[in-house]
């Protein structure tokens, strides 16, 4: 890879961090979850969620930066928790002892030279403004998140230069009370999705250009979960649907790369009868665009007319019909690192700004050998592969800044709502029951990765 190429890992403060209602935290949607991200959720959080112990970050911080030190970590892809900084969302100050919990984590990752890229908001948005407000759908909810991240901006634009607005913002399509807050669907759900969907664009474009104000050495991306959609067959009907879905995804990277909504939308609107209230101005704001496109890449999709097939595809994170040319994990995510590939090169041509690879992984159970070591060579043949396809996507010509692995450490996985399902290259001593020590365990992709980092990658430049 380039010289300068960021190589680490990504984590997310409502999956690792716990202290769920310490330092003046209070609930964010993520606490109300039952089951993961497309389960149920509880909002009076009486639910025994393993996001309220998480893998105890809070306390563990200096201990797990000194291992992704070891590591060789370039650059750390960590959030911060709305609900820890502004509690409800309404506050008009910020809660300090919150801010000072990641001053601490800042101070240890400039200790090791550990670049920081921060996530503003992954699926953490206050509990309050869901239930108050209805999530995104609601203006009062853009304002609170731009008066959010106007005081992340100004308390460390000295000390963070890469920063990424919403985690996954097309998530709002599949859960949109993880991606938006959004509690009361309505009549008609999906005027109700499609107005929170606008008002986050709006969000983000306007944080965008406030950091821009603040500092213009900071870069601002966006991040879509993204995977091309195959269609299942060659049958026109598929291949049309295909690009329907694939519309769905670019959607929100063609609003924050290009500033403008794609012809597209404005006549699926107006069919379905979605009329978004917009205010003045807002088409204006959206031309605030993004510095880079950030991805989280972890399997291909395919699409099809037939409902046999689509009946097939049900219990998958996206609906999508299994493509018999792929193995699947253990999980029944495909595995397909060409389409890694193919998908920087689509995104790259398509916005012509460098892509940010924030997240990719292998979620699996692993276990202790006897030898008292977790030997994840499953992990190692997933990693080793999707570099490779990241790297032969950059000797076909994509500008890829930098990539973050899900994960350096164990932490509860948010689609599934299990520690079960681990992504790290270190161990965490934590059981889906809460039992457990906490102890931290290197994998060995901890130091097959390790070397990668050193090596700037799988083959010689």
């Amino acid at each position: 890879m380039k010289n300068g190429f960021l190589w680490g890992c990504a984590t997310a403060a409502n999956q690792m961090e716990g202290a769920v209602l310490e330092g003046g935290k209070q609930y964010s949607v993520s606490d109300a979850l039952k089951g993961g991200m497309k389960g149920e959720y509880d909002l009076d959080v009486k639910c025994n969620n393993p996001t309220h112990t998480g893998v105890d970050f809070y306390r563990h911080y200096k201990e797990d930066i000194e291992l992704f030190a070891q590591m060789g970590m370039k650059v750390f892809r960590m959030s911060i928790a709305w609900s820890r900084v502004f509690p409800t969302g309404v506050e008009e100050r910020p809660n300090e002892e919150g801010l000072a919990f990641y001053d601490k984590v800042f101070d240890e990752l400039e200790k090791y030279n550990i670049e920081p890229l921060v996530t503003i908001c992954h699926y953490e948005m206050p509990l309050y403004l869901a239930k108050q407000y209805n999530g995104f759908t609601s203006r009062k909810v853009v304002d609170a998140f731009v008066k959010y991240a106007k005081v992340l901006f100004e308390r460390y634009q000295k000390r963070v230069k890469y920063w990424v607005t919403f985690n996954e913002i097309n998530v709002m399509l599949i859960s949109p009370f993880c991606g938006g807050g959004i509690i009361e669907l309505g009549e008609f759900p999906e005027q109700a999705v499609y107005q929170g969907i606008h008002n986050q664009l709006v969000a983000s474009a306007r944080a965008v250009e406030y950091a821009h104000q603040v500092n213009k050495e900071m870069l601002v991306g966006c991040m879509i979960a993204s995977g091309p959609w195959y269609p299942l067959s060659c049958r026109p009907e598929d291949v049309f649907l295909t690009m329907h879905k694939n519309w769905n995804t670019y959607l929100f990277s063609d609003v924050q790369a290009k500033g403008s909504y794609p012809f597209h939308v404005w006549n699926e609107w107006e069919k379905k009868g979605i009329r978004i209230i917009m205010e003045e101005g807002d088409l204006e704001v959206l031309k605030h665009t993004v510095d880079f496109v950030g991805i989280s890449y972890y399997q291909s999709r395919c699409a099809s007319t037939d409902l046999a097939e689509q009946a097939k595809a049900k219990g998958n994170l996206f609906d999508a019909c299994r493509n018999p040319y792929l193995k699947v994990s253990e999980w029944g995510w495909p595995i397909d690192p060409l389409g890694f590939r193919y998908t920087l090169n689509m995104l790259y041509d398509r916005y012509q700004k460098p892509i940010f690879v924030l997240e990719t992984g292998l979620g699996a159970r692993d276990t202790i050998a006897e030898d008292g070591k977790i030997h994840d060579d499953y992990r190692i043949a997933y990693l080793d592969a999707h570099i490779r396809a990241m790297e032969a996507a950059y000797e076909d010509g994509v500008d890829i800044l930098g990539l973050t692995v899900w994960a350096p450490i164990d932490m509860v996985s948010f689609s599934t709502g299990e520690m079960a399902k681990r992504y790290g290259m270190i161990y965490v001593d934590k059981q889906d029951d809460g039992s457990g020590t906490y102890k931290r365990i290197k994998k060995d992709s901890y130091d097959w990765y390790r070397n990668v980092i050193r090596n700037n990658g799988l083959r010689e430049e």
